[in-house]
């Protein structure tokens, strides 16, 4: 495997390799991990980065079709891409990222068109509509037909290079149309765009946007995309188009909408191919990708190639189960965090600085960069999902995700919380990168320059002066000097306060913790303690007469009309009901605050309410749950079940995360993350993959010696191949669909009774027997 990929990836030296492909490939065919991940789950509501089939784990050519995503993003967030309640598709989209997408392109058969038309007109532009049942999905490959051309597309991808294959019906009017100017998913304003056809058959482009989170956190910048490729028949004729403006015979356009179009004969089942390299720093670097990874490389060798690699990835955990259902939830889940996030480096190691220049990854004795830099959604949440499960199976990415962070606060002075080819996209105007890098270093994982990450973790905690907009906390003075947020009412956040006061408050509070852990270990006591009482923040908006948190004005007073079901109103993408529980790095101290009873009492008739609606609301809308008790489908919520484990009743956290796992989470286009909720990236999915092996860390992997606390394994036999080269298996005895807790536990065949277990243990190889029952053993965990 490795000597296949090294001559994939680095060398392109395919026919050396058509062996091992051959033998990997039959492999795969008898009863694949691929079989148990459909990509078409959720795919109502879906956000822009959400479905692209045609990609590789954390690649950059990341391939789909598009039913909407010409239609503009207003606000930069709204569900646009890929919709599975469309009925036809207007092309296939290259480029999928948070605030980044590039490069339609499609084929069309009879009158040539160059816009795109509406899902309500299909034949007013070049979309065509299609049949369910002439679609497949599937890790590494995407095919559908186009039933207004009789044209079948394929796509496929490796890491830095997109295939697109057409299969065409006799013609003489057959085209492949490259719309290039014009806005996809969450890209925004297209600012300039060029593409050209030259005399070897060759096409390359770029297109510069400005995205809506661009605008807002670092409204100075934008985003470059470039692509080279190769198509693999000569066209008898080439075009340039603007909008629904024709230029016949020209091969080059450059301005807002350019487009380019190759009009062939083509005979029954005669196949086109373009592949083509991306980069987000120049059309030369596209080459060069082009040229490393896919010169000599045609389709069906990249499809097994892609379907290779991503066995290989999701087979780094495997469950055994009767469940079909379960182990697609599972391997959807898993599927979707190796998916999102995604390269944004070249071949050469040069990736987009933030201040516009092209940075250069230093080389290691062979040449090759030292890591991978990556675009990213915001990290608000990923702690309980995504880094978790990166720490476990895949920490060497995480390791490059914290250099790129890094990268990025060297060039600017300030971290990102979200990344768009180094632009600060910061999302929800938070920052957690600080807690991110802290829970790397706690976990083992630190090959990189560790007093840059401290100090780079430190000053997001408290410095405040002419902080960067796009760094994301700029009400962080009145935090640090007063010991919270203040109350402003309204959407936006500035150093007077902001509308979001108690959960920034909350927030800052659990990272602080996170980076005075770091300090901590690194024997910085000073900062540690500066940091440990910021830590404590979170009590000054704890109102003991109602035991919820609440908005509390500059002049210290609680505001008087509150509404605890109320969200926006001192609580971002959230309420007070939900975010009283967010306090993850001292949940012991909010227990007591409470009182135990009381506590676990409200916890679990929230729990006990919210399965009546699924646990996040089945209205298909990302915020559908906001109003409510308690929402699975949004960061805030997503630790709160395994509170009780810091209780005298951690059998509830078995329980309900158990009926979590089975009701909010389904196996259909629209019951796929709740009811068409936001998967961030991979966070929804990486959360079930968690809680169903029963592992998780409310702390977010942020202790000196972290720990993961144990909840109810629902598979038969999980086998995690870990970071360390090791093998972690958890096995259960008695499972059922109904076994929902535990009733014993051996660790390497020795009894165990705590509720939780070192990550080093885990991850240095460890056998965890588990005997599961129907009936809670109130008196086993300590």
């Amino acid at each position: 495997m490795k000597r296949f990929v090294f001559c994939l990836t680095v060398l392109g030296l395919v026919c050396s390799c058509g062996t091992a492909i051959d033998d990997q490939k039959k492999d795969i065919n008898k009863k694949s991990v691929l079989d148990y991940v459909d990509p078409n789950i959720g795919t109502a509501h879906s956000r822009w980065f959400f479905y692209t089939p045609g990609a590789v784990p954390f690649g950059m050519a990341k391939l789909g079709p598009s039913t909407n995503g010409s239609y503009g993003n207003e606000n930069g967030w709204e569900a646009v891409g890929y919709d599975s309640r469309h009925t036809s598709i207007e092309g296939f989209a290259n480029l999928h990222e948070f605030q980044i997408g590039g490069f339609l392109f499609t084929a069309t058969t009879g009158e040539l068109q160059t816009i795109p038309g509406t899902l309500e007109d299909p034949e007013s532009g070049y979309r065509s509509r299609f049949d369910k049942e002439d679609e497949h999905a599937s890790p590494g490959y995407y095919k559908v037909n186009l039933k207004d051309y009789d044209v079948t597309a394929e796509l496929t991808a490796t890491k830095r290079v997109g295939f697109q294959k057409y299969t065409f019906p006799e013609s003489d009017n057959a085209n492949i149309i490259l719309d290039i100017g014009n806005q996809l998913g969450e890209s925004g304003e297209v600012k300039n765009a060029s593409v050209t056809f030259t005399d070897d058959n060759t096409i390359e482009g770029w297109v510069t946007t400005y995205p809506e989170y661009v605008k807002k956190y670092q409204p100075e910048g934008e985003v470059n995309m470039y692509f080279y490729g190769e198509v693999s028949k000569r066209p008898k004729a080439v075009g340039t188009f603007i909008g629904d403006e024709i230029f016949k015979k020209q091969r080059s356009i450059t301005g807002k909408g350019s487009g380019l179009f190759m009009e062939f004969n083509t005979k029954a089942n005669e196949s086109i191919e373009i592949k083509a390299g991306f980069s987000y720093t120049s059309v030369e670097n596209a080459r060069l990708n082009f040229e490393s990874e896919a010169e000599n490389l045609d389709f069906e060798e990249a499809r097994s190639a892609a379907q290779i690699t991503w066995s290989e990835e999701l087979n780094k955990i495997k469950v055994k189960d009767s469940s079909t259902q379960n182990k697609k939830k599972f391997y959807t889940g898993l599927y979707h965090a190796l998916l999102g996030r995604g390269l944004a480096s070249d071949a050469n190691g040069q990736f987009p600085e933030n201040d516009g220049s092209v940075g250069q990854i230093p080389l290691d004795k062979n040449g090759d960069p030292e890591f991978g830099f990556y675009n990213t959604d915001s990290v608000w949440g990923a702690f309980w999902n995504l880094t978790q499960l990166w720490t476990l199976a895949w920490p060497d990415y995480y390791n490059d995700f914290v250099q790129s962070h890094l990268a990025v606060y060297k060039n600017s002075g300030w971290l990102g919380d979200g990344l768009a080819n180094s632009k600060f996209v910061s999302g929800v105007g938070t920052n957690f990168v600080g807690l991110i890098i802290a829970s790397a270093y706690q976990s083992g994982i630190r090959d990189y320059d560790i007093e840059l990450a401290f100090k780079a973790a430190y000053e997001n905690e408290v410095k405040y002066k002419n902080r960067n907009e796009g760094a994301g906390k700029t009400d962080l003075q009145g935090f640090v000097e007063n010991g919270y947020v203040p109350y402003v009412p309204g959407w936006e956040t500035s150093p007077e306060g902001s509308g979001f006061s108690v959960s920034h408050t909350l927030e800052y509070s659990y990272s602080s913790y996170a980076v005075a852990q770091f300090a901590k270990a690194l024997g910085k006591d000073k900062e540690y303690k500066e940091l440990m009482e910021l830590s404590d923040n979170w009590k000054n908006l704890y109102d003991e007469s109602t035991d919820f948190v609440r908005p509390k004005l500059v002049s210290g007073k609680f505001i008087e009309e509150f509404d605890p079901f109320a969200p926006w109103e001192g609580f971002q993408e959230g309420n007070a009901w939900q975010y009283t529980f967010y306090v993850p790095h001292a949940p012991k101290e909010l227990v007591n605050k409470m009182g135990e009873e009381k506590f676990v009492k409200r916890l679990d008739s929230i729990f006990t309410v919210s399965e009546k609606t699924k646990f996040g609301g089945e209205d298909i809308d990302a915020f559908a749950g906001l109003t409510y008790l308690y929402n699975q489908g949004n960061q805030p919520n997503l630790h709160i079940s395994w509170l009780f484990n810091y209780t005298d009743h951690p059998w509830l956290t078995q329980k309900w995360t158990r009926e979590i796992g089975n009701k909010f989470y389904g196996v259909e286009e629209v019951h796929g993350y709740g009811y068409g909720q936001d998967e961030d990236q991979g966070q929804l999915g990486a959360w079930y993959v968690m809680s169903s092996m029963g592992l998780f860390d409310v702390k977010g992997l942020t202790e000196t010696n972290p720990s993961f606390q144990l909840g109810s394994p629902i598979f038969d036999e999980v086998e995690i191949q870990t970071g360390e080269n090791e093998t972690l298996k958890i096995k259960t005895v008695n499972n059922s669909p109904d076994a929902y807790y535990i009733q014993s536990i051996k660790l390497n065949g020795n009894s165990y009774e705590s509720r939780e277990i070192d990550l080093k243990t885990l991850r240095n190889g460890a056998i965890l027997e588990i005997e599961m029952g129907v009936a809670p053993h109130k008196t086993l965990l300590k």
